[in-house]
C-alpha cells in the first residue's frame, strides 16, 4: 500500500499542475511535443493523473489504473524525455520508474486494495470449491 500512495502522490501532483495550468494550456503543451489528438489526451491525462490516483491509493481497479499510467509514462517519455538520455535535466528515469512500479504494484495490489475486497474474495472462494479453470 506505501507503495501505491507513493507512486499516486506523484501522479496526483501532475494532474493537479495539468489542472491548475488548464486544459487548453496542457494541451497546447501536449501539442507542442507532437501528441496526437491534444484535447483529448490532455482530458484523459488529467483525469488519469486526479480520479486515477485517488483510485490507485484505494486499490480500485488496479490493473485498469496501471495500464493507464504506463501509458501515459510512455507517451511522456517518447514525447518529451527520450531525448535528453536516461539521466540528468529532462531525463526519462523518473518517468521509466514511475511507469514500471505502477505496473508492478497494479497487477500485484495485495491484500489491502478495495479490488481484493470486492473482486478477490469471490475469486478464492470459487477457487477453494475448484470452480475456476486453469490454463
Amino acid at each position: 500500500m506505501l507503495g501505491r500512495i507513493g507512486v499516486a502522490v506523484v501522479f496526483f501532483a501532475h494532474g493537479l499542475q495539468k489542472w491548475n495550468s488548464g486544459v487548453g494550456a496542457t494541451a497546447d503543451f501536449f501539442g507542442q511535443v507532437g501528441v496526437s489528438l491534444p484535447m483529448i489526451a490532455a482530458v484523459l491525462a488529467i483525469i488519469l493523473e486526479v480520479l486515477g490516483s485517488i483510485a490507485f491509493v484505494a486499490g480500485f481497479l488496479l490493473p485498469l489504473i496501471a495500464v493507464g499510467y504506463v501509458v501515459d509514462m510512455a507517451g511522456a517519455l517518447l514525447s518529451v524525455h527520450v531525448a535528453n538520455g536516461l539521466t540528468g535535466t529532462g531525463g526519462y528515469e523518473l518517468v521509466l520508474v514511475l511507469g514500471l512500479a505502477a505496473l508492478a504494484l497494479g497487477f500485484n495490489g495485495g491484500r489491502l486494495p478495495l479490488d481484493h475486497v470486492l473482486f478477490g474474495r469471490g475469486r478464492e472462494a470459487r477457487s477453494a470449491r475448484g470452480e475456476l479453470e486453469t490454463v
